[in-house]
This record gives C-alpha cells, sequence and structure tokens, in this order.
C-alpha cells in the first residue's frame, strides 16, 4: 500500500485537493491533534499531486507532522532529498526578516523567494504552511501577524503557490471575535474539518 492510499478522509481530501494556486486558507483551531490532521491532510494532498511542501512550523509541530506521516507509509527523508519536503524552524525564520518587531517586506520577499526557488527545482507546484504568524500573535505582535498575512496573500498571487496558516484559538484571548475576524479578512478559504 502507497502513502497515497492510507490516512483517507474524504471531506477533508477533497477540500485540499481543490485547493489552487493563490489560495491562502485559515484554520483556527482547538487542539493541537485537529490542526495536525489538517497540516498532514494538507501535505498529503500535496504530496499526492506532486507538490513540493514548505513547511515552516515550530519545532514540535514539524517533528510531529514527520513522525505521522513516517507511520503511515511517507519517507520523509526521501521527500528532503529530492526536493519535496522542505521544513523549516518558524521561529528561525522569522528572524531572518523582522526589524524592531515589524516584518520587512523586502526581506520577506527575499526569504520566500529563496524558498520558492528551492521547491520549484524538481516540482514546479508548491504548497507552502506557515506557523510564524502565530507565532507573532501570540508575542502580542496582531497588527505585525496581519501585515506578514497581507504579505503572504500578495506572494501567493504574485508566485501562484497555495499557502495554509494555523492559529490556535486560545492565543486570541479575551478578544477572540475580533482578532479572528481580523484574521479570517487576511485569507481567501476557511479549513473547518
Amino acid at each position: 500500500m502507497t502513502y497515497a492510499e492510507l490516512r483517507r478522509n474524504p471531506a477533508a481530501d477533497a477540500f485540499w485537493a481543490g485547493l489552487a494556486a493563490r489560495d491562502h486558507c485559515l484554520q483556527i483551531y482547538d487542539s493541537d491533534r485537529l490542526f495536525l490532521n489538517a497540516l498532514e491532510g494538507f501535505v498529503a494532498g500535496g504530496i499526492r499531486q506532486g507538490d513540493s511542501i514548505v513547511l515552516i512550523a515550530t519545532p514540535a509541530h514539524l517533528s510531529a507532522l514527520a513522525a505521522r506521516l513516517s507511520r503511515n507509509g511517507f519517507d520523509v527523508d526521501a521527500a528532503v532529498e529530492r526536493g519535496q519536503y522542505i521544513a523549516l524552524d518558524a521561529a528561525q525564520t522569522l528572524a531572518r526578516f523582522m526589524v524592531d518587531g515589524w516584518p520587512d517586506e523586502a526581506m520577506f520577499n527575499a526569504v520566500v523567494d529563496e524558498l520558492l526557488g528551492r521547491a520549484r527545482r524538481h516540482h514546479h507546484k508548491v504548497r507552502a504552511f506557515g506557523e510564524m504568524v502565530a507565532l507573532m500573535w501570540a508575542d502580542g505582535l496582531c497588527d505585525a501577524a496581519v501585515q506578514l498575512e497581507h504579505f503572504w496573500t500578495r506572494l501567493c498571487v504574485q508566485e501562484e503557490f497555495s499557502l495554509f496558516c494555523a492559529y490556535p484559538k486560545a492565543a486570541f484571548g479575551d478578544a477572540a471575535d475580533a482578532g479572528i475576524h481580523q484574521v479570517c479578512a487576511a485569507h481567501s478559504k476557511l479549513y473547518t474539518m
């Protein structure tokens, strides 16, 4: 049995299969289990379609995802070797373009352009996941996180790749409704499964 045949969730599979270049998708999650289910579906959907996967996430989430993929028959090391799976630490990547608590657009574009170049060496279509905005929000850099979302949206359209972002609902605190509305407005699709 191949990875493409494992861990099928028809509703989630249909959602991720319908994700188009230029889509900027959002999940607000209540638990890591739900988040990791979505992230695994996003990654598996891309692999099934032959896309490159760029992951910018916390080390804990990268490790949990790799373990899930490996348990379900996917060879992460082989995907890394063939350039289909690029995983980066979110905090370290964020540090490459933040200036005084604000994302510098030119520096951000340079970081993402380099990643897209790497991802497209062997696989033209790219799916990216970014957790940097959730880290920023958790650090109280809410306006800066929304600005970064807008930078991502512009690049998704310009460079024609799909992007998935996720925030833990708990990060929004007492002003959850206003914060969630602001973040939702910066995305083109909402993942709710």
